[in-house]
Order: structure tokens, then sequence, then C-alpha cells
């Protein structure tokens, strides 16, 4: 059997055990659970786990996709997916699913029956209730119906998915937190849950800008309707913009501090007719976010990308370079941060994120694992909890 190497004693989730019955909609969950050190297996469904064949792929021909939202943890397979899951659920603390129980003719009334400390996260597309409770949605379907692709595209193109897998990330965000606030309900109260997650619900939690314009657009000056529009790269207050210098693209705001930005324009003779009195009136922020916004476009069309993001940083100003993909493989901070990690992708290792937190308590690190083999026999052994 492969599979991973043993978490550190000082991991957070050391010790708790986490069997992954989820599918792409809960998946990421696993893997911050498992990142954190929980002993997390993995049960294949029966005829092969559907997320290896999720592109893209390796030179081996394996899932990167796979390779890196299953990682950390071990694979098994068992002959009856209805008897592995009682088996492994009565020896874990958490349970991640998305509708695995129920087809194998299970409840998750039963499993808590058996282990009362037992923690089920349910990820599902529309939550247990409702008229689309039944529905399952493909991600940009989700992504539509949530939300998030009605602000994405320029004024004149039909609304855009959103780059990468977001509602992976997302709902499996709300997956991991999900499962360990019920864990600590657990150690302080000894009772056991069910936590449903809706990946509907997450995706239209993160829509923080669109419902603030929606519910005080009369507040804002420059607010035309209580929707936003599609606007491509503009941020919804005009102050976050993203330009072309030389060599790439940057996104610049003169926000938090107009009067700094202001000195670093009046610095190098570029501030033009920002120092009109007429900006000074509170009335006029949209207009000064307007002129700034085009000053500084001529000011940046100026500038080497790299140097200039570099200057800026040390200046203390947000701006953002945009990277492209190779680009950001090769970013020095990322490096500095030992933020990389290798994966096993069909016998072949490849280099991916790792995991977005370092733990300031104890040494240890993310443990991407391999994906080579998949134990069967006795389901407990090969999980490894058997003790």
């Amino acid at each position: 059997m492969t599979t991973n190497d043993a978490p550190a004693v000082s991991a957070p989730l050391a010790g708790v055990r986490v069997l992954d019955l989820s599918d792409d909609r809960g998946i990421y969950g696993g893997k911050l659970l498992a990142d954190f050190g929980a002993e997390t297996v993995r049960l294949e469904p029966a005829g092969g786990d559907p997320l290896r064949e999720k592109g893209p792929f390796a030179d081996s021909g394996a899932s990167l996709w796979h390779a890196f939202f299953a990682s950390s943890r071990r694979f098994v397979a068992g002959e009856s997916d209805a008897e592995a899951i009682a088996e492994l659920a009565a020896e874990a603390d958490i349970v991640l699913d998305c509708g695995r129980i129920a087809a194998a003719g299970l409840s998750h009334e039963a499993l808590l029956a058996r282990r009362p400390t037992l923690v089920i996260v349910d990820v599902s597309s529309f939550g247990p209730d409702g008229p689309w409770a039944e529905f399952r949605t493909p991600g940009l379907v989700a992504e539509a119906l949530g939300g998030v692709a009605a602000t994405s595209g320029d004024v004149e193109t039909p609304p855009l998915r959103l780059f990468g897998d977001q509602y992976v990330f997302v709902a499996g965000v709300y997956a991991a937190v999900s499962a360990l606030a019920a864990l600590r309900h657990v150690r302080e109260t000894g009772e056991g849950q069910v936590v449903t997650v809706a990946v509907h619900e997450a995706l239209s939690s993160v829509l923080e800008h669109v419902l603030m314009w929606a519910w005080y657009h009369e507040q804002l000056p420059f607010a035309e309707a209580p929707h936003l529009p599609r606007r491509g790269s503009l941020h919804w207050s005009n102050a976050y913009q993203v330009m072309q210098a030389h060599g790439g693209s940057i996104m610049i705001t003169p926000t938090p501090d107009f009067q700094k930005q202001l000195a670093w324009l009046a610095e190098e003779d570029a501030h033009e007719d920002l120092f009109d009195e007429q900006y000074l009136d509170p009335a006029n922020l949209p207009l000064l976010i307007q002129r700034s916004m085009e000053v500084l476009r001529g000011w940046v069309a100026e500038k080497e990308v790299e140097p200039f993001f570099h200057e800026a940083q040390a200046r203390h100003h947000p701006y953002g370079w945009v990277m492209t993909i190779p680009e950001l493989a090769a970013n020095p901070q990322l490096e500095a941060r030992d933020w990389w990690a290798q994966y096993d992708a069909g016998g072949e290792q490849v280099r991916g994120p790792g995991p977005p937190f370092h733990m300031s308590d104890g040494a240890w690190s993310s443990s991407a694992g391999e994906s080579a083999e998949i134990a069967t026999g006795d389901i407990l052994a090969a999980a490894g909890w058997d003790d």
C-alpha cells in the first residue's frame, strides 16, 4: 500500500480521523483538514473515482486536478460501499458527504446512532430543502445561480465563469470550517451532529460588494441602479483599476490615502490638476476618483512594471502586479514562504500550491501524499484505523 507520510504530532488536527466521501463540491474541505494534520481516508467510489479523470493531466496521464485536491490522504476501496462506509464512519470523527451515504442505502441518523460523537458535513448543490434540493449543478451553473458569474465579463459581453474552480474552493472552505466548528461542539458537549453546506449559499456569501450595492445604492454617489453591472476588471468603486505599464499590467489604487498618492505624483511632477480646490469637497469624491485614475493611467503607462511595483511596495502603496502563471510560479515571495509542495501524479512528481496557511507553533508541513495505489482488503486495516 502507498500512503502519505504521517503528520507530525504537532499538527493541529493530529489524531482526528476524517472519512472523505466527497465529490468536487466538498473535496477541498477534505484537503484543508488533511493539511492541518487530520488522518484523512478517501473511500473510492465503486467503479473508480470520476475525479481521477478530471483535467488537466500530467505527462503520465494522471489527473493534476485530483493530485492536488485529493492530496494528503490515504485511498481505500471496499467490496461493499455500504459496509465500508459504516465501518469507517464508526471509527471516524468527521465524515464529509456529498450524497454517498444515502446512495449506499444508509442514513446520517443511523451513523450517528452508532457513533453519537460523529460530525457529518453534508455538502450539496442547494441544501437539503427547497425546490432545487434534488438538483446537482456543474461549476458554471453553480456560479451563475450563486451570482458570482453575473458581475464577470465586460459590459458588452455575456457573463463569464471565474478563473479556476471557484465553487470548489468556496464550498470546500465552508465544509472545513463547519467541520471544525462542529468538532469543537463535540469536544465541549459530547454531541455529534449533521451540518449542511449548500454550494449555492456559499457562493452567494462572497458577493459582499454586490449585496452592498443592492442594499445601499441610494447612498453611493456613483450608483445608477440597485444592481452592479458587469465591468470587466473595474472595481465597483472605480478606485481600483488594472493599468498597462511597460512589460505588463498592474492594479492601481490611490486608496486608502489619497494625499499620500498625490504626494508621490507631485514628487515626480505628474499630479496635473489634482491640487484643484474642487477635489477637497467631499461631494466631489466621484470626480476626484475619476480624475485621479485618468492621471494615474498616463503616469503608469511610462513605468516599467516590475521595478515600479517594488517601489510601490516600498512606499506602502497597495498596488498589485498582474502576473502570468509562469511569472507566479517563479514569484520570490512565494518561494521565500516555502509555499510550494510536491505532488505525486501517477508516479510523476509535480510542483503545486501548498497549504494557504503557516502555523506559528510546531514545525510541520503539509504532505502532498502519493496517489498511485488504492488499498483494499480489510477496510479498517487499509485505512490504518484498526488500532
